[in-house]
């Protein structure tokens, strides 16, 4: 009997502290422990990119926790640095992890398809025109340095959205990790975003559309010249993003060397794995109930939407268009635009997965993927942009 007595007096006592802790702004901390949940949620039951979703996740959760001691606080007065700050200030606030992580990418992305039909390559820029339309709009609502900073999350490209805002806004500003959250969060949900934007686009009929693929060979010597030509060229028209494409080009070159294998395989597994696991649990630093919980925030991931929605829209309508002056049996599928935004291999895999939908025997993999790997690169290219503009 004492001990059932000694447990509802504890309970009580939690119900009574939760009560205090709720009335005096701790709902706030619930409010992000639900959006932690859900994300992990989202990681674990659809798959949705869990490598980069239940570390932000969990990060949510842990520096949501009062007096957890995970990132900076004040304790008796004096500051105490927390273990997710130090790694927030090691690897995202001087932008190491991003572009370390594009050495992995660069090792993951073969090059051949684009290589051996380069006119995939117009699809990437198209797909870019929602970075630009969306700075005008939220130039309405944000500084110059603010808008270019939100526009680039459409191009769904986590390490350029957080270099990209370090470099403008600081990674102190206020809406610095918004734009990191949104930017993650997207690339996750492109299975999400992606499908019904295509559909309303296009017809049936033009979902329908095959186009086989009649890939030249590439040469190895094509493959090894071609990160050091776009390396070259992107630093000649954008200065800025030399680090940017050039570690994302260091490590293809990596891969298409012949002679780092076993650098490659590392870079593509273990570096690329390990640095995404840092990433996302990192830049839930910026997730603290007290920096997230604001209005400009719910404006910051609308824009961002709105951005993602009009890259995607950008490259299906450039394929409609150049469908007018193609005759009928060279048309394209123009789900394959899509596939220009920078979400590697996400984006290509729902647009094939689309194709295989509508017809088991459309197989738009290869086309798909070329545009994929096209808007990697211009998508560093459009970051690069904004900062010779704004920088």
């Amino acid at each position: 009997m004492n001990f059932i007595q000694e447990v509802l007096s504890q309970l009580s006592f939690l119900i009574a502290n939760f009560g205090t802790f709720a009335s005096a702004g701790g709902w706030k901390y619930i409010v992000m422990w639900a959006i932690g949940g859900i994300l992990i949620y989202l990681a674990i039951r659809h798959d949705m990119e869990p490598t980069l979703l239940l570390p932000m996740g969990f990060g949510t959760i842990l520096v949501n926790i009062p007096s957890s001691g995970a990132i900076t606080q004040l304790v008796n007065g004096e500051e105490v640095e927390g273990a997710l700050s130090t790694l927030f200030n090691a690897g995202i606030a001087n932008e190491l992890f991003p572009l370390i992580l594009f050495i992995g990418i660069g090792a993951m992305i073969d090059f051949g398809p684009v290589l051996s039909n380069p006119k995939l390559m117009m699809f990437g820029a198209a797909a870019q025109f929602g970075i630009f339309f969306t700075f005008c709009l939220a130039s309405m609502f944000f500084t110059q340095d603010e808008a270019a900073s939100i526009g680039i999350i459409g191009a769904a490209d986590g390490p350029t959205a957080i270099v990209v805002a370090n470099k403008l806004l600081g990674p102190d500003s206020a809406i610095t990790g918004a734009i990191m959250v949104a930017a993650y969060s997207y690339m996750a949900l492109v299975p999400i975003i992606q499908p019904p934007v295509i559909k309303a686009l296009t017809t049936r009929k033009e979902r329908l559309i095959r186009m086989p693929y009649k890939g030249k060979s590439v040469s190895k010597l094509t493959k090894i010249l071609f990160p050091i030509i776009i390396t070259v060229i992107a630093g000649i028209v954008a200065p800025s993003s030399v680090s940017l494409i050039g570690f994302l080009m260091f490590g293809n070159l990596i891969r298409e060397c012949g002679v780092l294998n076993s650098l490659s395989e590392t870079a593509q597994k273990v570096l690329a794995n390990l640095v995404t696991i840092f990433l996302g649990i990192t830049i839930a630093c910026q997730m603290e109930a007290s920096k997230f919980l604001q209005v400009n925030t719910l404006l910051i991931l609308g824009l961002g939407l709105f951005a993602f929605i009009f890259d995607t829209a950008g490259g299906v309508l450039f394929a409609k268009l150049i469908n007018i002056f193609l005759p009928k049996d060279k048309k394209l599928n123009p789900m394959i635009g899509a596939a220009g935004i920078s979400a590697f291999p996400m984006s290509g895999r729902v647009v094939h997965k689309m194709g295989l939908k509508e017809d088991p025997q459309n197989f738009l993999l290869m086309q798909a993927t070329g545009v994929n790997v096209s808007g990697q690169i211009a998508s560093v290219i459009a970051g690069g942009l904004i900062l010779s503009f704004f920088g």
